[in-house]
């Protein structure tokens, strides 16, 4: 199987992963969010932040969707490697408020760094070697 082959079917499983997460987080936020990894509930209607979360992840995989499908191969593996960071910044959330280490580590650093590497196998399919440069 060719790079590219894996790298499109690592990417689609991105997409629909955060897709899917983002989407449970919008139409169900308290049945999603414990596992977020966060000790304590929203108080109030802080519950409208799990809303916000659920758009973002729905935004994020939306906008790797149309570079994949696009084709634009260089873009889809720089805004992989852009996008890990909105999970490395979820995983300092969860430690920065006493969460669950477990799922900080388990989950959002997992996938940061999961995303990370598609991105940079993408960066490497779509490199091109650079020209020499001739002596004058």
């Amino acid at each position: 199987m060719s790079l590219k082959k894996i790298n499109t079917v690592l990417t689609t499983a991105f997409i629909l992963f955060i897709l899917w997460f983002g989407t449970d987080f919008i139409l169900s936020p308290e049945t999603v969010a414990p596992g977020f990894g966060l000790p304590t509930w929203p108080s109030g209607d802080g519950g409208g932040f799990l809303v916000v979360k659920g758009v973002r992840d729905v935004v994020l995989a939306l906008v790797l969707g149309v570079l994949l499908v696009t084709g634009h191969r260089r873009a889809l593996g720089w805004v992989l490697l852009v996008e890990s960071f909105a999970a490395y910044g979820d995983m300092t959330t969860v430690l920065a408020h006493h969460g669950s280490v477990a799922t900080a580590l388990g989950v959002h650093a997992l996938t940061a760094t999961l995303m990370a590497v598609n991105g940079l196998l993408v960066l490497r399919e779509t490199r091109t070697a650079a020209p020499a440069l001739r002596s004058a």
